[in-house]
């Protein structure tokens, strides 16, 4: 059965071919991001005493449309880091999320914290790319990707110095996709890609099978202190939440309420090194 992943991976290479013709690798490479050391997401996530949100930019989706389509990307990211989140994604999406590699830009020039781009990536174009415009960790995403392309683009990612999260939607994908060499942290995305339905049982499913050497993140669904808490117990140190925050005015005014709320529950073991 054909996905909405299957429309955006399909009208992302057109759009990857069309981009190599109008900026080349080369030109790429002359961006001042290109040599610079990136953040460690990873580490971030682990900080103790840390929230271990990754606050998402994003200002539409295939499912519901648009969520935040004014929100300003200088005050919401910085909003988001001065609130306590641990890191940020930025959707670089245009057709179907709405936003565009300047808004990552625009993200780094203000936040010290790591990024996170967010997007679709099905060639190493991308990787120089997300190099290029200032990121520190890219998005791989399993239900679009062989394992062979995760290694490759995986190991590409971190010779640059990018940190890699592997996105899986179940244990099939988790299975044949885990890379301790080409892969830093695992998101368990709990959204149904066949009828958008969201349920937090993804990631408590997934969470054993998930190899202790890698970080865990859950993404999706989750908005509420006791989801985070609820995770935490089974092993996740990091929480991408977009919608949650987005649908609101201020978004970074939620995400700093949330955060308030994090700081009440238990502390988490640290459970990686």
């Amino acid at each position: 059965m054909s996905t909405i992943l299957d429309t955006i991976v399909a009208h992302k290479r057109q759009e990857v071919a069309s981009r190599r013709e109008l900026v080349p690798v080369k030109l790429l490479e002359t961006s001042l991001y290109f040599n610079s050391q990136p953040l460690s997401l990873r580490k971030y996530l682990l900080r103790e005493g840390g929230s271990g949100l990754i606050a998402e930019f994003k200002r539409k989706s295939p499912s519901k449309g648009w969520i935040n389509q004014y929100a300003p990307v200088e005050r919401t990211t910085l909003g988001y880091m001065q609130a306590g989140a641990a890191a940020l994604s930025i959707l670089t999406d245009a057709e179907f999320f709405g936003g565009k590699n300047e808004d990552l830009t625009t993200a780094r020039k203000f936040n010290f914290c790591p990024i996170l781009r967010k997007d679709f990536v099905v060639d190493e174009y991308q990787i120089l790319e997300a190099k290029s415009i200032g990121a520190d960790a890219v998005l791989l995403i399993a239900a679009v990707l062989t394992p062979a392309e995760i290694d490759t683009l995986g190991r590409l990612a971190r010779s640059l110095g990018l940190e890699v999260l592997l996105e899986v939607h179940d244990g099939e994908e988790l299975a044949r996709s885990i890379n301790a060499d080409a892969v830093n942290l695992i998101g368990v995305n709990n959204r149904n890609l066949h009828d958008f339905s969201l349920s937090l049982d993804t990631s408590m499913a997934l969470a054993e099978a998930i190899p202790s050497e890698f970080v865990k993140v859950s993404e999706s669904g989750i908005s509420t202190a006791a989801a985070i808490g609820q995770l935490r117990e089974v092993g996740y140190r990091g929480f991408l939440l977009g919608e949650a925050f987005m649908r609101h005015a201020r978004p970074e005014r939620a995400c700093a309420m949330l955060v308030q709320e994090i700081a009440a529950l238990p502390k988490p073991e640290t459970a990686v090194a």
